[in-house]
């Protein structure tokens, strides 16, 4: 059995706990914002300010996703030879300078152009930083660890539509976004001042911790398959249905993101503070529920059965959603909590899955990979849920999409034929041959 199998979070250790989860939990929530308050913009006067149809409106959001799939892969791949730790410095600087420079602009067609390089910047960070954390936890810790990181995500989320409506209310979406883009400038250099990319160049980490964690992912690198060359790593079976399978989670993630502050809007016919509050409800319970499943799954030592029945059940609530209808807004309040809490719930297992099923030299890869492809998810939420709305006059065909995507994500899931390690207590992993990535 390797060292990593008995071994629970926190056992190697507290000080890689303490000091990188803080960090990487702070560097993603800030590029997460940067992204997301796009939606709180949009509903708090930009459209009208910058003569924006809601056509427009999708394709500028969406031009997001354009810069962020080109980069994925080219991004991460520099991560992996050369340097997390630069990349995110560069990265998250640059993020910051375009996120201001948002709230400074007068036309649509250079907010589109800014948006598409936001995009582009912010494009290899979340691999990245599973990379990173690959580098620094061991396979029983990493979903909790990924869990972490991706609280970024809901919790930016839910704070932001909190926080951001009322910023809009007080000044204007203008000073929003300005206001939201500084920290990121700042914070470029607090990472580069805390970070290490790898545990044996950590001067801060003390030396028993460094032995026993470096022993224990030396040991599950050893057991890993071999592979060729990227190429080979991202065309294999697993990477290609979990890629499959995160272009469909994210049309409901990324349709629920973008548009939930203008459908509370519209069906709650409250001003943008409260709709801001309001919306953040679905993305605190989304926050607690992604703890409690990682650590769950870490604890079980298995992923996929901590990530299909979730996206199913929020395929569900969706469905439940549009059935109860505008009439009974808080019903369908309730329910797109549930539908936002059980999207969100399976990221840390969901990651832990996909970057443990490639040797750790190319997990970046594979996750990049994913990640790009379900970028292209995003793309399609954010513009489709958008562009439906416009269209038809109604939340019915957007909300029928999200619902149906979900559901497919989750029935994709048990396609990825996994195997468990004899004798051991280690997580099952996605099965990848050396040959062609198929049995």
């Amino acid at each position: 059995m390797s060292s990593s199998a008995s071994t629970t979070p926190t056992e190697l250790g507290r000080q890689r706990w303490l000091r990188l989860l803080p960090v990487a939990f702070v560097t993603y929530s800030l590029a997460y914002l940067d992204r997301s308050n796009y939606s709180i913009g949009v509903a708090g006067g930009m459209k009208e300010d910058l003569a924006i149809g809601g056509g427009t409106a999708s394709l500028i959001g969406a031009a997001f996703f354009l810069g962020y799939t080109l980069f994925q892969i080219p991004g991460t791949i520099y991560a992996e030879r050369r340097s997390v730790r630069n990349l995110i410095f560069w990265c998250t600087l640059a993020w910051g300078v375009l996120a201001t420079l948002q709230g400074l602009l007068q036309h649509a067609v250079t907010l589109l152009v800014v948006r598409f390089l936001l995009g582009s910047v912010e494009a290899a960070v979340l691999p990245a930083m599973v990379v990173f954390l690959a580098r620094w936890f061991t396979k029983r810790e990493r979903g909790s660890a990924n869990a972490v990181l991706i609280l970024g995500n809901p919790i930016t989320v839910m704070w932001l539509n909190a926080v951001s409506g009322y910023i809009v209310e007080l000044t204007s979406w203008r000073e929003m976004f300005i206001i939201e883009g500084l920290p990121a400038i700042a914070w470029a250099f607090v990472f580069r001042a805390l970070v290490s990319d790898f545990p044996s160049t950590a001067k801060w980490l003390n030396r028993s911790e460094r032995d026993a964690l470096l022993s224990a992912l030396e040991s599950e690198e050893g057991a890993g398959t071999p592979v060729a060359s990227y190429a080979q790593a991202v065309r294999s079976r697993p990477v290609v249905l979990f890629s499959v399978q995160y272009l469909l989670w994210s049309i409901g993630v990324y349709g629920l993101v973008f548009w939930l502050p203008s459908i509370v809007k519209a069906g709650s016919g409250q001003g943008i503070g409260l709709t801001g509050l309001i919306s953040a409800i679905p993305f605190g319970v989304a926050a607690l529920l992604m703890v409690l499943n990682s650590r769950v799954s870490d604890r079980a030592g298995t992923r996929s059965r901590y990530v299909w029945p979730w996206l199913l059940g929020g395929g569900a609530a969706f469905y439940l959603s549009y059935l109860v209808g505008p009439d009974n807004f808080t019903a369908a309040l309730l329910l797109l909590v549930v539908a936002g809490g059980a999207m969100y719930a399976p990221y840390g297992p969901y990651f832990a899955y996909v970057s443990e099923s490639l040797p750790r030299d190319f997990a970046g890869a594979g996750v990049a990979c994913v990640n790009a492809v379900g970028s292209l998810g995003g793309f399609l939420g954010s513009y489709l849920v958008g562009y439906l709305n416009s269209a038809t006059g109604s939340n019915t065909a957007s909300f029928m999409l999200m619902a149906g995507s979900l559901v497919l994500a989750a029935l994709i899931t048990p396609l990825v034929r996994s195997r468990r390690t004899p004798a051991s207590a280690e997580p099952a992993e996605p099965e990848l041959a050396a040959g062609n990535g198929n049995r």
